[in-house]
């Protein structure tokens, strides 16, 4: 379990529970479901526990040392991922929008759950990007073993779980864990251009018939998650070298 890495780790630099709560911005209590692996850890929280502990992103997903480079064994260990948040307060008001409206749209279907909502993201934010050459959310992805995941996220829906626009349910899909997300309000569209629901309505149509392991698949297969290396940032600028049946451009 993660839970029990983040413990050794903890317990190695001799931090106290409390002392990483505070650092996460969560109570103790809800600290210590993590380390017992009664509480999912978030992409957020996993980024500043990585930086804490002075890994990558990737060494903490997969509870694995940092690698110690070549030579005497003093040399310093791999450096933390430093993830560049490039989304702006216009574009993040745009993201709750879409994230609402492809809930009231797609949301309450079997497969559409957080992992299906993350690919759902990045094919409208990476298409938009190669069809218009401008962002629509401009949200940042990091490369993850599940396919491409926005790091603002896990904060947002936090924030619109606290402000009652969501609500989150856990489920079983097929006998596997899910975690899906009802609207709780309506989509303020008149926050998005007639251009830009155009181009969310034709990915939702796009991928309406995909399911959480095909939509994994065939996103680790587009040329900015290619590119990139685990836990790091995908660039929108290799959408330029797509493959045929991944372009959008006409």
């Amino acid at each position: 379990m993660i839970g029990r890495f983040i413990q050794q780790q903890r317990t190695r630099r001799k931090m106290t529970q409390k002392y990483l709560a505070s650092k996460l911005g969560i109570s103790r209590s809800t600290y210590k479901r993590i380390e017992y692996g009664k509480r999912d850890l978030t992409l957020h929280e996993a980024e500043k526990l990585a930086l804490i502990f002075e890994m990558s992103l990737k060494n903490l997903l997969e509870k694995e040392e940092p690698r110690v480079l070549a030579g005497d064994g003093k040399e310093p260990v791999e450096q933390p991922v430093e993830v560049q948040i490039r989304i702006t307060e216009k574009s993040l008001d745009k993201f709750r929008q879409v994230l609402l409206y492809i809930l009231h749209e797609v949301g309450a279907r079997p497969a559409v759950g957080e992992t299906v909502l993350h690919k759902l993201l990045y094919f409208i934010d990476f298409d938009y990007y190669e069809r218009y050459r401008e962002n629509l959310m401009g949200l940042t992805y990091i490369k993850d073993y599940h396919g491409p995941v926005p790091v603002e996220f896990a904060p947002l829906v936090e924030e619109m779980e606290e402000k009652r626009e969501l609500a989150a349910v856990r489920s079983d899909h097929f006998k596997d864990p899910q975690k899906k997300y009802l609207p709780l309000i309506e989509p303020a569209l008149e926050i998005l251009s007639a251009r830009e629901i155009k181009h969310v309505d034709s990915v939702l149509l796009r991928f309406s018939g995909k399911d959480t392991a095909a939509m994994k698949k065939y996103s680790s297969l587009d040329s900015p998650w290619e590119a990139a290396e685990y836990g790091k940032p995908l660039s929108y600028d290799n959408v330029f070298y797509r493959q045929d049946r991944f372009s959008v451009r006409e």
